[in-house]
């Protein structure tokens, strides 16, 4: 197997040989080729590309994510039955899949040759998914504090004393959320949708990761790119193609400071279950939430990459 990056080799849940031994039962499991498997993320997944199947395996990097693959795979199915440019699942494996006690997702490898997605595309992804009826089975209603609550749960490497300051956050602006009057109707949202759920397919941009997908305010599927454009030294403005397609502009909707302090909290608390596993990205999360923690919004952030 090819390992990209070193930041796996270490003493957490997720280590390199922990995933190695996962990918080789995987072999057994599904009957794929994981010959010359690729790191391309490891962040709350660890998501790897094995070149020789044309597969991606996406490996669960905490029992948060775990609890959520079954979800996935039905949302998968939703968005391919309605047509919808989204990743597809393997077809061939019933999914999710357990090897070696890791829940995992094996999807078609998309060939990311295409133009380079942009605010616009995400949008119009984004308006097929907000009128959708949902799928059979329903989705859970949007709980961002419910996600971050089971991260801090599975805590690796953190102190307590910042576990118990990132809690009482949730709580804080918990309290907040019922104060809102949101602009349009909630429905399906996908949950997490920035930029780096898009991939430049050959037949044009198709979205992934579905694990936040829920019934919920389409308010916040707007809020990452703006967040996006206020934290980190993006190249253009995809928020602001994004807002002229779309039709709205969350960053001038009177209640976007709450949805922003929600998304920064999600994006400092992401990592918390796998900072063990991969120290490479510790750096970046220790500035991220030293900055939050400050009230520091003029703070730019960097993103984890596969290791950083």
């Amino acid at each position: 197997m090819k390992w990209q990056h070193a930041a796996v080799r270490s003493a957490g849940r997720m280590t390199s040989s922990r995933l190695r031994a996962a990918l080789g039962a995987l072999e057994d499991v599904a009957d794929v080729d994981v010959s010359g498997a690729e790191l391309i993320k490891f962040t709350n997944n660890a998501v790897f590309r094995l070149p020789a199947a044309g597969v991606v395996v996406r490996i669960a990097g905490s029992q948060t994510m775990a609890q959520r693959a079954e979800k996935v795979v039905r949302v998968a199915q939703w968005l391919k039955e309605h047509r919808v440019a989204a990743a597809r699942l393997l077809p061939h494996v019933t999914q999710p899949v357990t090897a070696d006690g890791l829940t995992m997702t094996l999807w078609h490898e998309v060939i990311a040759d295409g133009p380079a997605p942009t605010g616009a595309d995400l949008a119009r992804i984004l308006r097929e998914i907000h009128e959708l009826p949902p799928p059979a089975g329903g989705l859970p209603a949007w709980a961002p504090f419910q996600e971050i609550r089971q991260r801090l749960d599975e805590p690796e490497g953190v102190r307590q004393a910042d576990i118990a300051y990132l809690r009482d956050q949730c709580d804080q602006i918990e309290g907040e959320i019922g104060e809102l009057t949101f602009a349009m109707p909630v429905g399906p949202i996908h949950g997490d949708a920035f930029m780096g759920n898009l991939i430049a397919g050959q037949g044009g941009p198709v979205i992934c990761d579905f694990d936040s997908t829920c019934i919920g305010p389409r308010e916040w599927d707007l809020t990452p790119l703006a967040v996006g454009k206020l934290r980190f030294d993006y190249s253009g403005d995809a928020n602001g193609d994004l807002a002229s397609r779309y039709g709205f502009d969350v960053i001038g909707w009177p209640g976007f400071n709450t949805l922003r302090r929600i998304r920064e909290l999600k994006l400092v608390t992401s990592v918390v279950p796998v900072l063990g596993s991969n120290p490479g990205i510790r750096p970046q999360w220790e500035y991220r939430l030293r900055t939050y923690r400050s009230g520091d919004q003029s703070a730019r952030w960097s993103t984890y990459g596969a290791a950083a």
